[in-house]
């Protein structure tokens, strides 16, 4: 069976070989697309998506809403308080307009983060369509532990009632 060890018949007592001798699977169908397909079709893709979100975003306008509409976030609408994520896209349209600071008021880690998706969104396409390598940025597990417990912390304080705390409700 596939991803099974092969081991051998003839001596049923030997120890089984080490798991590096694994039987990888057949390429499925998605897989063979994905060989057949050309190299900038993924980049394009992504980059379509945060067209139509920007597009959304733009349409939408998320900081027009009135004060007695209802959340449109689960965890808002059951609990009352503000998810990791709350904020974001109002941040994001804030940042499409050029208002960093209003944007980083509704939420700083998502304007923290995004010069940092942006270089990985660039050194990835580049590489995949052009042949090209950005230096690489070096995020260790520990960064990325940090940066999810600043997150955690973030979305803690911001649902504290009393200042300065506050400051962080949106």
């Amino acid at each position: 069976m596939y991803g099974e060890p092969v081991t051998s018949v003839a001596d049923p007592t030997s120890a089984p070989p080490p798991p590096h001798y694994f039987v990888p699977p057949p390429p499925g169908r998605l897989t063979r697309l994905m060989a057949r397909s050309p190299r900038w079709l993924a980049p394009v893709a992504v980059l379509g998506c945060l067209a139509a979100a920007t597009g959304y975003v733009t349409i939408a306008n998320p900081t027009e809403s009135t004060a007695d509409a209802p959340p449109t976030c689960l965890l808002k609408l059951t609990t009352g308080l503000d998810c990791p994520g709350c904020g974001g896209t109002r941040a994001f349209w804030y940042m499409i307009n050029g208002d960093l600071p209003a944007a980083a008021r509704h939420h700083a880690l998502f304007i923290f983060a995004v010069p940092f998706l942006l270089y990985v969104y660039v050194a990835w396409a580049g590489k995949r369509v052009f042949g090209k390598t950005l230096p690489k940025l070096r995020i260790t597990p520990t960064m990325i532990g940090v940066f999810l417990s600043v997150w955690l912390g973030f979305s803690i304080l911001r649902n504290l009632p009393w200042a300065p705390f506050t400051w962080f409700y949106v």
